[in-house]
């Protein structure tokens, strides 16, 4: 093979984005999955801005109206809360604070994670004890009851609820990038920048994070789902984000008391929590195959077709 041949194949690989966004077409449940998590993004995004003065209108003749009404309007589409406010209004403006604290957790949680898991996996071995034993005592409780007991020490805001879900989260990342690096630091391309003369921090950020990033990446869209999940229940449980402040968990447990005779209450904020956990399952799945160098060739031929 020539130089000219090679040169000629390396402009034909079409660009990363290019491919993953071939590899997304091929599979039509991821496709559809970040459609609506696209969707869920713009209506965190603009939201409040939009029907912010309608989620916090009361109308007391309207409390507990029922759903599919569309005399009154599309807004009304979903029915009323107990204070007579548009139940589609608040579901739209509370996805921004559900996102902003699921998002802020993961953040906060896998950076932290991840540099610690550096760290451990590429230091000497009583660094790797030192932080090891760290992850073991945050993992020696229950994550829910750390959180229960913080929140109520400290008061129940978004920040102290991000901190806490971040902090609960932390050795997730820890121990998943500390394994990898265990694995990948014993390979020859590692082995040949230390022949080089590359320093420890260039070989860890240049060398080791890039292999890392792919199964870090599938784990914080799993870690987002159980995030949002564990900021719903918080909420439920009266702890977690607290009125004039709305989300999704705590919509449904201000709807619980009307189960029986106003269902719709608790079942939209419900169903708005499935769709997005089940989206970011399905996103998950498809990027743990899409960045799999042994398996995403699946795609990429059904990709090819599609094309």
């Amino acid at each position: 093979m020539t130089l000219q041949t090679i040169d000629a194949a390396i402009t034909e690989e079409p660009h990363f984005a290019k491919r993953m966004f071939h590899m997304l077409l091929a599979d039509k449940f991821a496709l559809c999955a970040a459609i609506f998590l696209l969707f869920i993004i713009v209506l965190a995004i603009v939201g409040p801005s939009w029907l912010g003065d309608l989620a916090t209108r009361q109308n007391l003749r309207g409390r507990n109206a029922a759903p599919f009404d569309w005399e009154r309007g599309w807004v009304w589409w979903m029915g009323a809360d107990a204070l007579g406010r548009p139940l589609l209004a608040r579901i739209v403006v509370a996805t921004q604070n559900t996102i902003m604290v699921a998002a802020g957790a993961v953040v906060l949680s896998a950076v932290v994670g991840t540099v610690l898991g550096l760290i451990a996996g590429f230091s000497s071995q009583r660094v790797n004890q030192v932080i090891m034993r760290l992850a073991d005592v945050i993992m020696s409780f229950p994550s829910l009851l750390i959180a229960v007991i913080v929140l109520y020490i400290l008061g129940s805001s978004i920040l102290n609820l991000m901190l806490v879900l971040s902090v609960t989260r932390i050795p997730v990342y820890l121990r998943t990038t500390r394994a990898e690096v265990l694995e990948i630091r014993e390979r020859m391309f590692v082995q040949a920048a230390y022949v080089m003369g590359a320093s420890s921090k260039r070989i860890l950020f240049r060398h080791i994070l890039p292999v890392v990033l792919p199964t870090l990446t599938t784990l914080a869209t799993l870690d987002f789902a159980y995030v949002m999940l564990a900021e719903s229940a918080l909420s439920f449980l009266g702890i977690g984000i607290q009125p004039p402040e709305i989300t999704w968990g705590l919509m449904i447990s201000q709807g619980r008391q009307y189960l029986t005779n106003a269902w719709w209450l608790s079942f939209w904020p419900g169903l708005a929590i499935i769709l997005t956990t089940m989206s970011l399952n399905l996103l998950s799945n498809w990027l743990r195959i899409a960045l799999d160098p042994v398996q995403r060739w699946r795609l990429e031929m059904k990709g090819r077709k599609n094309g």
